[in-house]
């Protein structure tokens, strides 16, 4: 390896690089938390019950709508993002939807660009399916005492989920959440088969551009790793602080507390 080498493309292609590094978080935090949020409804979608009380027409609905989000998260679960990727961007184009043709200012081109739109859609319907399974095991997992709790205080069963249930479910979920956050953030590179720019893309074609392959998939390697780890160490910081932790980033600050006793 030519670590000289591994100088001049960071030297020669640091602004092409950056552009890709967003690209990647942007996809991913955006798959995330968007993904987190149509997960919560097909939790709920997959949680719902057909009472006796309930009309033919509202039977029929709900068995409709429980079967969709069953379906959903098995079809999105059980088949690759990158096959994924490919039948919508093919489906699209079928229709006569090309992203190609979504125009941005120039001053932001380089970042966002149409494909990036259709890689945002293709990464967040995939994290949603993952994310409906995290919630229902979450909302499971809640002691079904506390919402006999909050009935007996008043609240209505929809309130006593929202106000109740669900916050504990996502805090109990939290790492797990954490972890697909962390996935996508290095599975976002099979968006490089709908030419959507990001780090996977523009290192490949640095690669491909200076013949230095291994050079430049060290560094696509080394930045995965870097970012991976910062966004573990932010992840723990927030359970911490949610755990009602007090967080330092004083690296001697254990080393001192010992000290002290």
């Amino acid at each position: 390896m030519n670590f000289n080498k591994i100088g001049e493309i960071f030297t020669n292609n640091g602004d092409f690089i950056l552009a890709g590094i967003i690209s990647t978080l942007i996809l991913s935090i955006f798959g995330t938390v968007v993904g987190l949020i149509l997960g919560v409804f097909l939790a709920y979608g997959k949680n719902i019950k057909v009472k006796e009380l309930d009309n033919k027409f509202i039977k029929a609905l709900k068995v409709i709508l429980r079967g969709f989000c069953s379906i959903y998260s098995i079809v999105l679960r059980g088949t690759p993002m990158m096959v994924q990727a490919l039948i919508f961007k093919y489906g699209c184009l079928a229709i006569c939807i090309n992203f190609e043709n979504i125009i941005f200012p120039k001053e932001i081109i380089n970042v966002i660009n149409g494909w990036l739109i259709a890689g945002l859609i293709v990464i967040t319907l995939n994290t949603a399916a993952y994310m409906g399974e995290i919630v229902q095991s979450g909302l499971n997992g809640v002691d079904k005492g506390q919402v006999e709790g909050a009935r007996s205080l008043g609240m209505s069963a929809r309130s006593a989920s929202l106000k109740i249930i669900l916050p504990q479910a996502l805090r109990n979920a939290l790492p797990t959440i954490g972890n697909e956050f962390i996935v996508n953030i290095k599975d976002s590179s099979v968006l490089n088969v709908i030419t959507v720019t990001e780090l996977y893309y523009r290192m490949k074609d640095i690669a491909s551009t200076n013949y230095a392959f291994l050079e430049c998939y060290f560094i696509l390697a080394l930045i995965y790793l870097v970012m991976t780890l910062i966004a573990s160490l932010v992840l723990k910081l927030i359970e911490k602080k949610l755990d009602g932790e007090k967080i330092s980033l004083n690296p001697f600050g254990r080393l001192k507390r010992s000290y002290d006793l």
